[in-house]
């Protein structure tokens, strides 16, 4: 169960059931709570399922989940319905990096859930206040981005809107901990802080690729072994998705300026079709 005298959400919906939406599922699921994943159709939803019961399974097998993976399953659906979120405390909105997508998802989800419900986006860059615009309820909505792998990761990151109830940040911040991690909590601002800074140093170790200086081997051991990073940018961008990096520092650059305007060799590589561990190429081979 959760940490100290936190709770973690009776029953929280996830709208997405890729690898972030999925891990977002394993994380409530692991602190006690029911949960819902919605996806576009069914057969996007049994692969939805399927991600979370392996997820599941693996923390199991690694001792660190408590109960079975009956008693896990026993508290989880996955389904094309959004009239799953009903009963929903929070919803968790995990689409892909696209404001359409995103704005979309969120006005489905409210016109479903009970008026003093929360929704949180998962979004790693796109304005809070912008997508709390086309809300009727933008009190109860704030951003809560979570980082990949989520089973793995201990951070959260809070994005407080200009409208978000002051209440609904300290109650996202119990949330967080109940699942076993840290929060911060950062006001609405292009990129936040974890993404403007994760991308300003993938995108320049990008143009360091380009322009020769170093092999990403190289460049990321930099990092590793000089600045105890986990993982090196060129390493974590593979992991990410060169794509989803794109995105978003074509986001940065139109908010913030050309600081962030994309490397050709960026471009390039996803114009071709090499995305990063979930094609089996980016910076690196892959082996998945």
């Amino acid at each position: 169960m959760g940490a100290g005298d936190t709770h973690a959400p009776a029953h929280v919906g996830v709208i997405g059931g890729g690898r972030m939406g999925a891990g977002i599922a394993h994380a409530f699921l692991l602190a006690g709570s029911h949960v819902t994943v919605v996806e576009r159709d069914e057969e996007a939803a049994r692969a939805a399922s399927d991600r979370v019961v392996t997820s599941l399974e693996a923390s199991i097998a690694r001792g660190s989940a408590s109960e079975t993976s009956e008693a896990y399953r026993a508290r989880f659906s996955s389904t094309a319905d959004i009239a799953g979120f009903a009963t929903c405390e929070l919803v968790v909105e995990a689409v892909p990096e696209d404001i359409s997508l995103k704005v979309d998802a969120l006005t489905r989800v409210e016109a479903q859930i009970a008026p003093d419900a929360a929704i949180a986006s998962n979004t790693s860059s796109i304005s809070i206040d912008e997508l709390a615009a086309t809300l009727d309820r933008p009190a109860r909505f704030l951003g809560m981005h979570f980082f990949n792998p989520v089973p793995a990761s201990t951070l959260v990151e809070i994005v407080r809107g200009a409208a978000t109830a002051p209440p609904l940040v300290d109650a996202a911040r119990e949330w967080v901990q109940s699942i076993g991690k840290t929060p911060i909590v950062v006001a609405d601002a292009p990129g936040f802080a974890s993404s403007r800074l994760g991308v300003a140093l993938g995108l320049e170790a990008i143009r360091m690729v380009e322009e020769g200086v170093a092999s990403p081997d190289d460049i990321d051991a930099a990092m590793t072994l000089g600045y105890k990073h986990p993982v090196g940018p060129l390493r974590l961008t593979d992991i990410v998705g060169l794509d989803v990096r794109l995105g978003i520092a074509e986001y940065l650059a139109a908010h913030l300026g050309e600081r962030f305007a994309p490397p050709a060799l960026l471009r390039r590589l996803v114009a071709d079709g090499h995305l990063g561990r979930k094609t089996g190429r980016g910076f690196y081979e892959w082996d998945e």
